[in-house]
């Protein structure tokens, strides 16, 4: 316990006051004793959109509801209890205008004489409270007026009349679903706009048709927040709408437990702007208590009308019976009549006495009459409901068509006791079904008469009708058509077997499709024919029937396959008297090439071909090709050196439409183009590192990506590749994939340059003569000889292809009948020769092994390390290696011996 020297006052912990009334859950303000403001928290601000300034004085009096604001004042200032606590429910404006119920609490602070100082007041939001007892209010009342036998409208407008007073200046409306379903009508809503409402009903149930109506078709709500600028707000419907001050509009479909859909209730906003979850709970209460009004009142409409239905007498039935505008009659539990309404005796002109019992039957027509009686026996045995169909007799003699359907009625214990019955003239539909008829008959007549193979299927693809065409050509009849087996009596087996699932998918997709067939003639022989399916379908989009069309294309088959197999004695009768083409030559290290193209052209290998420009790597590659089991399909070749970076896999591989600005449509690349024949990459060791990814994935999964293309495309082609440059050195400096090395090198074959192959030369020059001279139209008989010793004395750095170059020159430039050259031409300084294998000529060749060599005697034989030869050329540790290797240089003989 504190000591009496502890009551001295001691410092507080400051509180900032004014901090926690601005945080506090609701509007705080104070006030004079007159009532007049001088302070607001954060919360009221922030609420009413009022500052400071604009809230002190009599600010409060700014934000109160018009029409609370007189019962406000009248507490306040009027009452005696003015200088005490109270509380009142008022609705006060929030900063966008939108009015809000607000609980208002007020007390006084006096002094110690009781005078009243100044006023402390809190405002706590209580607009959900509002509307859940509105609700209930309104619920209670709608069941009221329910019990106490109001209309279904009265009962619905006074629901709109409760939730209208909860937002105005905004209305509601009930629009009620009519009994077949397609259109909803104004049920209840008086505050609704007369001009908006009449103008818009009947509202149709169906997508996209206003507001309700798509709420109601589609069974959930449907909001527009802005009438102005919604796009599927109806336009002949927009400036109406606005005129009548609906800026906003939401609607909810009135659902049975069943959704089954019984209206919608429908809230028009006099302002643009999104409904909040007040709002949606509000209109999704109010189409609750409009379900039950309108559920009770259906079930009590349903109850009266049956109690009324019971209470009917037995001639008030037979006078309904006898106004109704059918033929309609009753018979006795074993056959005899025992009732015709009126609308029979005045249709036969029988009178009740001339039809009762069994008269009836002089109303039929004789000829109908036996069966007529035969199913009218049936049916008393079976006991079953069943239609006929019969001619009955008009008072004029006039015998028209009529359906005939009798319904049995039994007692509990389901015994019949009567039978009803009506009779519906069907003359027309009878009329319609045989014009239809004739018409079926003319178009078969029509069919027939046309000299081309047609076949009628239903939807899933059975067949239905042949043309007299296609009978005459199987010979087989109607009956076969519509039987099991059909096509596999028509079509060749193989034909049927590869095209039955592209046949398959064609009809689920319901797209027109066609294919080349073989069918069965009657005496026993297969004809190729083009087979074209057309879909047909009704006025509401449905597939009814497929119309399939023969036509024989036998001959241009045959044609086609003479055409190719001549085509092909042809290649092979050119392959063996040109042997390798255009290539030329016997030397040794030729033929060795040759007998490895022999060896590997028949495998599906990738090759790459190796050596210096102009050897001719394309026409060994093509050999490769010609001998290949793909020599009928394509062999596409691609230089790699000269297609840009950025197009090189757009050009391979193909793109899709706008996969990169001016890819204005899908393009398919050399792979797809070259399916199941030869692609040959020359130059190879220049294609970009993305592209080598993307041949690495051709070679190892045979599939391509399209540029701009998700999907994989499986490829069928064979590989071939070639370089003059050296792919182990590009690899040791990053500049090519060692795993793609690895894939192309599966068969390397490497071709001489034309240096070592001197002992050619004369069969080349010999070659090219011929070839230039019959292009340019002359003719040699002899070749000088001091040109020939030119051209095997010279180094041919550009190798065949520079040889070609000069001979084609010369036979030009020649006037004589002797070949020759101008020693000129050729350049008289042929470099060292270098290893073939090798791309540096051999002055670099040997510069480069002597700094290496250098190097390394000065790193004692060391490669990596900051001592490295690596290091003292400036080269990473892997190329340095690599070029040792490549070089051949023995790095051991630079190691220092060990010490003894």
């Amino acid at each position: 316990m504190a000591s009496a020297a502890d009551d001295s006052p001691r410092p507080a912990p400051a509180l900032d006051v004014r901090l926690l009334v601005d945080n506090m859950p609701m509007l705080a303000w104070s006030s004079h004793a007159d009532g007049s403001v001088d302070f607001v928290n954060q919360q009221w601000r922030e609420y009413t959109g009022l500052s400071t300034e604009e809230s002190h004085g009599p600010g409060l009096k700014a934000v109160v509801h018009p029409d609370d604001l007189p019962g406000l004042l009248q507490k306040w200032e009027t009452q005696p209890e003015v200088n005490h606590a109270g509380e009142y429910e008022v609705r006060l404006r929030r900063l966008d205008g939108a009015f809000r119920w607000f609980s208002i609490r007020r007390e006084p602070l006096h002094d110690r004489t009781g005078t009243l100082l100044r006023w402390y007041g809190t405002a706590a939001d209580i607009e959900n409270r509002k509307q859940a007892d509105a609700l209930r209010a309104a619920e209670k009342r709608t069941l009221e007026m329910i019990a106490d036998g109001a209309s279904l409208k009265e009962v619905l407008d006074q629901l709109c009349t409760s939730i209208d007073v909860q937002i105005a200046p905004s209305v509601t409306t009930v629009l009620l679903i009519d009994a077949d379903g397609k259109r909803l009508w104004q049920g209840g809503g008086q505050r609704v706009p007369q001009e908006w409402i009449s103008t818009i009903t009947p509202v149709p149930v169906a997508f996209e048709a206003g507001l309700c109506g798509t709420a109601a078709f589609l069974k959930e709500r449907v909001i527009v927040p802005d009438v102005a600028t919604e796009q599927n707000w109806p336009e002949q419907y927009r400036d109406l709408a606005i005129r009548n001050g609906i800026r906003a509009a939401w609607s909810e479909p009135i659902l049975t437990k069943d959704n089954e859909v019984l209206g919608t209730f429908a809230l028009y906003s006099h302002e643009a702007r999104v409904p909040t979850e007040e709002d949606l709970a509000l209109i999704k209460g109010a189409g609750h208590i409009a379900r039950i009004a309108i559920e009770r009142q259906r079930s009590q409409e349903t109850l009266r009308n049956a109690l009324d239905q019971v209470q009917r007498s037995e001639a008030r039935l037979r006078q309904v019976i006898d106004t109704i505008p059918t033929l309609a009659w009753c018979n006795l539990s074993d056959g005899p009549n025992e009732f015709l309404n009126k609308k029979w005796h005045e249709y036969t002109g029988l009178s009740p006495e001339e039809s009762h019992g069994w008269g009836w039957q002089v109303a039929f027509h004789p000829e109908d009459l036996p069966l007529l009686m035969e199913k009218w026996r049936e049916l008393l045995v079976s006991r079953e409901p069943g239609e006929i169909e019969a001619r009955l007799r008009r008072h004029d003699g006039v015998f028209r068509w009529f359906l005939i359907r009798v319904e049995p009625l039994r007692d509990q214990t389901g015994k019949v006791i009567r039978w009803y019955g009506t009779s519906t003239d069907i003359q027309e539909l009878k009329q319609t079904e045989e014009k239809l008829r004739d018409d079926e008959r003319e178009l078969r007549r029509i069919t027939d008469a046309i000299p081309q193979a047609i076949v009628v299927l239903g939807p899933a693809g059975e067949p239905l009708y042949a043309n007299q065409a296609t009978l005459d050509y199987t010979g087989l009849t109607a009956d076969h058509v519509v039987s099991p087996g059909f096509r596999e009596r028509m079509f060749h087996p193989e034909d049927l077997d590869q095209f039955r699932e592209k046949r398959k998918t064609a009809l689920e997709r319901g797209l027109p499709f066609e294919a080349e067939m073989r069918a069965l003639r009657n005496d026993g022989e297969y004809r190729w024919f083009l087979i074209r399916y057309n879909p047909f379908r009704n006025e509401q989009g449905q597939l009814t029937r497929w119309y399939a069309t023969g036509t024989d294309i036998d001959d241009r088959v045959k044609a086609e396959d003479k055409t190719r197999n001549e085509n092909l004695a042809l290649r092979e009768q050119i392959d063996r008297d040109s042997m390798f083409e255009d290539i030329v030559g016997s030397s040794e290290s030729l033929r060795s090439v040759l007998r490895q193209v022999t060896k590997v052209a028949p495998s599906d290998s990738t090759v790459l071909i190796l050596g210096e420009t102009g050897t001719g790597k394309e026409l060994i590659a093509r050999a490769i090709h010609k001998r290949s089991a793909r020599a009928e399909r394509a062999f596409i070749a691609v230089n790699c050196a000269v297609i840009p970076p950025s197009l090189i896999a757009s050009e391979l591989f193909g793109h899709e439409k706008g996969a990169f600005t001016g890819a204005t449509q899908r393009r398919l690349g050399r792979f797809e183009a070259a399916s199941g024949g030869t692609v040959f990459l020359d130059e190879v060791g220049d294609l970009p590192p993305d592209v080598q990814i993307a041949l690495l994935r051709v070679l190892q999964e045979r599939e391509i990506e399209r540029v701009g293309s998700n999907g994989p495309i499986p490829v069928d082609v064979r590989v071939l590749a070639a370089t003059h440059r050296d792919l182990n050195a590009l690899v040791a400096e990053g500049e090519f994939r060692e795993d793609l090395l690895y894939r192309l090198t599966v068969v390397p074959i490497e071709i001489p340059p034309l240096r070592e192959r001197l002992a050619d030369i004369p069969l080349l020059v010999e070659y090219f003569i011929d070839r230039f001279g019959k292009r340019a139209g002359k003719k040699f008989t002899s070749i000088d000889k001091k040109s020939l010793k030119l051209f095997e004395g010279y180094n041919w750095p550009g190798n065949v292809r520079e040889l070609q170059n000069v001979i084609e020159r010369a036979v030009i430039l020649c006037e004589g009948e002797t070949f020759s050259v101008e020693e000129s031409w050729l350049k008289r300084e042929a470099p060292p020769r270098f290893a073939r294998s090798e791309p540096l000529n051999g002055a670099l060749v040997k510069q480069e092994m002597q700094i290496i060599e250098a190097a390394l005697a000065q790193s004692n034989g060391r490669i990596s390390g900051t001592a490295g030869a690596a290091a003292k050329l400036g080269l990473p540790s892997r190329t340095l290696d690599s070029k040792i290797k490549r070089l051949k240089i023995n790095k051991y003989k630079f190691k220092l011996p060990p010490k003894i």
